[in-house]
């Protein structure tokens, strides 16, 4: 199993209409991808601004393809993220799950 792992900030007056964003949006996004096993979304307010980290959990790395496209390495964004998100992180994370 692979895990992806993508950070974004907003600002704190947007931090819970992020998560609502999230919720309705971009989770069930993944859970229709092919290869999709299951997510850890996380949040916090740090250094004034809402921080947000999105753990996903693939078959394996050919299958985040399904998801991310043949550059699987890059970020996905949604259009309406320019709304909320302070910075675009331009990679992910991808690591290899060993034990759970």
């Amino acid at each position: 199993m692979t895990a992806r792992i993508w950070h974004g900030k907003t600002r704190i007056e947007d931090y819970d209409e992020y998560t609502e964003f999230m919720k309705a949006k971009a989770i069930p996004d993944y859970k229709k991808t092919e290869g999709f096993v299951k997510l850890t979304f996380l949040r916090n307010i740090k250094d004034n601004a809402g921080h947000f980290t999105l753990i996903t959990f693939w078959k394996n790395l050919d299958v985040i393809k399904n998801f991310a496209g043949e550059d699987f390495e890059n970020a996905k964004y949604y259009p309406e993220d320019e709304k909320f998100l302070l910075e675009f992180e331009e990679k992910v994370e991808h690591y290899e799950v060993f034990a759970e």
